[in-house]
């Protein structure tokens, strides 16, 4: 550390490091920098489809985390319904429609909307199943903390 402090007070090391172009000091115009980092558009349908194949490879990813956080889900969902069909698997089904459905939507604006809406109601379906075993939960030590 000395050896470097004493290096940069002698006046004429300052200079001949001035006089240096160091590799970190960058470009010197704004142009050259733009040159060296941005991607030249050779051609405007190249660059379209790879923004498309981009916002596809996005939405997809998405579309399949929310699904698979439907059926991760879907398995507390353990009672049956009315038919006595387990709700796990009602919902499953409903969910592969759904997504079988939407499967060849193109639209970016309609599949962003689709795949908000279906997070928000995983989201409220599982607040809900929450909030319901909770409820069972408080009531279950309400009834064992009072003696019979």
């Amino acid at each position: 550390m000395v050896g470097k402090v004493r290096q940069w007070r002698c006046v004429r090391n300052w200079i001949h490091y001035r006089n240096c172009r160091c590799i970190h000091e960058g470009p010197d115009t704004v142009e050259e920098l733009l040159d060296r980092h941005l991607a030249k558009n050779k051609n405007k349908n190249d660059n379209d489809e790879f923004e498309t194949r981009r916002q596809l490879t996005s939405t997809r990813r998405e579309a399949l985390s929310l699904y698979r956080d439907i059926l991760r889900a879907t398995r507390f969902f353990t009672w049956p319904d009315s038919r006595g069909v387990i709700w796990r698997d009602v919902l499953r089904q409903n969910a592969r429609t759904e997504f079988e459905q939407a499967r060849f939507e193109t639209d970016p604006a309609i599949v962003t909307g689709l795949l908000i809406g279906g997070r928000e109601a995983l989201n409220s379906a599982v607040d809900k199943l929450v909030e319901k075993n909770r409820h069972h939960l408080q009531k279950d030590n309400s009834f064992d903390s009072h003696p019979r």
